[in-house]
């Protein structure tokens, strides 16, 4: 909070609208609401306290994250700020909004297919994923792994086109 100015504590629908602003830094498209990593906002006395949850354990942009949380508040005059991290309910591809589906796609990543309370089987046939260029469902995964722990790498076989798949988890 501004220093001298009790009265001028935002509320939290101003801060978590400033907040909509950080984005992840693997994929800077993607701000923290798209991803649905922001999960609670509240005041303890004169600290406010954002709680966040990891897309995964020991993801190393989370460090990121949080710096550009602490700078985005200070900015606004909010210098008090404890970052908290709930690691339950685990992050889940769920969360992610249509918006940051739709802002993968126009970045070149095709966006998870499906839902994650959907788990398919060890064996079950891969979904079929769209290529982000063409749309086409004529693709090939290249490897489970892509740029990412948290993407594979495809292939279109009709527009030929390498790309992204957001792994649905």
């Amino acid at each position: 909070m501004p220093a001298g100015s009790a009265d001028a504590t935002p509320d939290l629908e101003t801060i978590r609208g400033w907040l909509e602003t950080v984005t992840d830094p693997e994929i800077p498209v993607l701000t923290i609401e798209d991803l649905g990593i922001l999960q609670e906002l509240r005041w303890e006395g004169d600290e406010l306290v954002v709680v966040i949850t990891p897309t995964y354990s020991g993801c190393p942009a989370m460090r990121t994250i949080e710096e550009g949380i602490r700078q985005t508040v200070r900015a606004h005059g909010v210098d008090d700020v404890r970052i908290e991290e709930r690691l339950s309910p685990a992050w889940t591809t769920d969360w992610l909004s249509e918006a940051g589906r739709e802002k993968l796609r126009a970045y070149g990543i095709a966006p998870p297919e499906g839902r994650s309370t959907s788990k398919r089987g060890l064996f079950a046939p891969l979904p079929a994923v769209a290529c982000p260029r063409c749309g086409s469902t004529n693709t090939t995964r290249v490897s489970e792994f892509g740029s990412t722990a948290c993407k594979a790498h495809y292939r279109c076989d009709d527009c030929l086109e390498p790309f992204d798949y957001f792994k649905c988890i």
